[in-house]
C-alpha cells in the first residue's frame, strides 16, 4: 500500500519512514499490517497454490475413489458384525466406528495441511507427515521421526500389497465356483489365479489416479448391482417374527468382535493422503461438507443397511461374508459372484496405487534417464510378485487378516493420534486438555482392535489347518480384509 503526501516538508519523525520523492511529491512507503482476525498475513504461503499437478483430480473422483477404497469386500461381513452386536446396538456401534476412523482420517489431513505450511511443502505423503512431525515436535520426540517413517511405510507396503495378493484370489475363487457350476467341470484355484496375471498387470499401468477413477467408477457400480441382488435375497428372505427372535443387543463378550470387523472393513487410510495429494482443491477434502465426509457418511448408510438386514434374515445362521447364505445355485446369486468379483477386480488398481507410490519414491533417484521405462517395469514385476504369492499359498487370506489386524489398528488409529499429538505439542490442547483425553478414547479402540482383529485372524489359521477342506475361515478372512 502507497499513500501520498504532497503537504509541508516532513518531520522528524516522518523521516523514519521509507519514501520516495517525485516532483516534490513525497510517497511513504507501508508494510500491510498482519490482518489479526484471520491470523494471517495477506501473503502468507499457500501450499494449495504451489503443486503442480500434472492430472489433479476433481472433488468427484477424489469422492469416488475414497468410496471404493471403503466400499470393499469387508462390506459383506456386516451381518456376522451386527450377529455379534445385536440389532440396535449394531446401528449405534457402527456410528461410533464411523466416527472414529473418520476422525483419524481428518487428523491426519489436518496436521498435514499445518505442517506444509510449517515447512513450506505443498504435498506429503503419509509417511513424511510423520517424519516432519517428529522433526518439528518436541524435542524429546525429533529422534523417532526416521523410525516413524519407516514403521508407517512398511506397514503400507506390506499391508496392501498382501490385500492386492489376496484380491487375486478373491477374484479367482468367485470365477472358479461360477465355472464349475455351469461347465460342470474341476478347475484348479492356482491356474485361475495365474490367468489373471496379464489383466491385473494392464490394470496397474494406469499411470494415475485422474485416469483410474472411471476404473473406480465402475467398481462402485458393479458393487452396487452385487450389493443389490443381495439385498432383494435378504427382503423376500425375512422370516415372520423377525424381529422378535433376533437379539437387540448382544452379550458383551462378543461386541469387541463387532468392532474388529468394523474397524478393519470400513479403515482407508492408506489410500487417504495419496487421494489428497492428487486433487485440484485439496482444502475440500476436510471440512463439513468435504469430501471426507461426504463419502464416510454414504459408506456408514451402506453399511448399516447391510448389516442390519443380513442380521435380520439369517440371525445366527449368518455367515461371515454374506454371500455364502445365499442359494449357490441360483441365477441372480451366481450374478452377485460375478459382479462382485468384477468390483475387486476394478478395486485392484486403486489399492495397489499406495505400493506403487511407495516403491516408486525409493526407486526413481536410481533411474534419471529412462523413469517411464523403469516405472512400468517395476508396476509389472510387482503384480507377477502379487500373484505369484497368490499361486502359491491361495489360502493366504488368514494371514493377511492377522497382518492387517496388526497393522491397520497401528496406521488406523494409533498413528494419527500421535502425529496430531507432537505437531501441535507447543499450541497446547484446548481446555481441560480435552485433545489429549480424546485421543486415550481413541487409543483404546485402537488397542481393542488390534487384540480381538488379531484374535480373530489367529482362530481363523488354526480352523483352516485343523480342517483344510473347510474353506470357509478363508472367505470370511477375505471379507473381513481391510479394503
Amino acid at each position: 500500500m502507497v499513500n501520498e503526501y504532497a503537504g509541508p516538508p516532513p518531520q522528524e519523525l516522518e523521516t523514519f519512514l521509507p519514501q520516495e520523492g517525485t516532483n516534490g511529491t513525497v510517497k511513504y512507503k507501508i508494510t500491510p499490517r498482519k490482518d489479526i482476525e484471520n491470523g494471517a498475513i495477506k501473503d502468507e504461503y499457500n501450499p494449495f497454490k504451489e503443486r503442480n499437478l500434472e492430472h489433479p483430480t476433481t472433488d468427484g473422483e477424489t469422492l469416488t475413489h475414497l468410496l471404493k477404497a471403503s466400499l470393499g469386500t469387508g462390506i459383506l461381513a456386516m451381518p456376522v458384525a451386527f450377529m455379534y452386536a445385536g440389532l440396535a446396538m449394531g446401528i449405534v456401534a457402527t456410528i461410533v466406528t464411523a466416527l472414529v476412523c473418520t476422525h483419524c482420517a481428518y487428523i491426519l489431513v489436518k496436521c498435514a495441511h499445518t505442517l506444509y505450511r510449517r515447512t513450506h511443502t505443498p504435498q506429503m505423503s503419509f509417511a513424511e507427515v510423520a517424519e516432519v512431525a517428529f522433526q518439528n515436535g518436541p524435542k524429546w520426540g525429533r529422534g523417532f521421526a526416521r523410525l516413524a517413517k519407516w514403521i508407517i511405510l512398511n506397514s503400507l507396503f506390506i499391508t496392501y500389497f498382501g490385500t492386492c495378493s489376496v484380491y487375486s484370489v478373491i477374484v479367482a475363487t468367485n470365477f472358479q465356483q461360477v465355472f464349475e457350476h455351469w461347465f460342470d467341470t474341476v478347475i484348479n484355484l492356482r491356474v485361475m489365479i495365474f490367468a489373471l496375471l496379464i489383466p491385473l498387470i494392464l490394470l496397474a499401468w494406469v499411470p494415475n489416479l485422474k485416469y483410474l477413477a472411471p476404473v473406480s467408477m465402475v467398481a462402485n457400480v458393479f458393487m452396487a448391482l452385487g450389493l443389490g441382488i443381495t439385498m432383494y435375497y435378504l427382503v423376500t428372505g425375512i422370516p415372520e417374527n423377525a424381529m422378535e427372535k433376533r437379539e437387540l443387543v448382544a452379550p458383551i463378550s462378543t461386541i469387541p468382535a463387532f468392532f474388529a470387523i468394523t474397524i478393519f472393513a470400513m479403515e482407508a487410510i492408506g489410500v487417504v493422503m495419496p487421494l489428497e495429494n492428487q486433487m485440484k482443491t485439496p482444502e475440500n477434502f476436510t471440512g463439513i461438507c468435504g469430501v471426507l465426509n461426504k463419502g464416510m457418511s454414504g459408506v456408514t448408510l451402506v453399511y448399516m443397511l447391510v448389516g442390519f438386514m443380513g442380521y435380520l434374515c439369517y440371525g445366527a445362521n449368518t455367515e461371515g461374508s454374506i454371500t455364502l447364505n445365499l442359494p449357490t445355485k441360483e441365477i441372480p446369486a451366481q450374478i452377485v459372484k460375478v459382479l462382485i468379483a468384477l468390483a475387486v477386480y476394478c478395486t485392484f488398481g486403486l489399492q495397489f496405487y499406495v505400493c506403487l507410490e511407495i516403491g516408486w519414491d525409493a526407486l526413481k533417484p536410481h533411474f534419471p534417464n529412462r523413469p517411464t521405462l523403469a516405472n512400468y517395469t517395476m508396476r509389472t514385476l510387482m503384480v507377477v510378485a502379487a500373484v505369484l504369492l497368490a499361486v502359491a499359498v491361495p489360502t493366504i487370506s488368514p494371514f493377511i487378516g492377522l497382518i492387517g489386524a496388526f497393522c491397520f489398528s497401528v496406521l488406523g488409529l494409533l498413528c494419527p493420534v500421535f502425529i496430531e499429538m507432537v505437531t501441535y505439542w507447543d499450541e497446547g490442547f484446548g481446555r481441560f486438555n480435552w485433545v489429549i483425553w480424546k485421543n486415550i478414547i481413541v487409543c483404546i479402540f485402537g488397542v481393542m482392535a488390534l487384540i480381538f482383529g488379531s484374535r480373530s485372524a489367529i482362530l481363523d489359521i488354526i480352523k483352516l489347518y485343523t480342517d483344510p477342506t473347510d474353506t470357509t475361515p478363508v472367505l470370511a478372512a477375505a471379507a473381513n480384509a481391510t479394503i
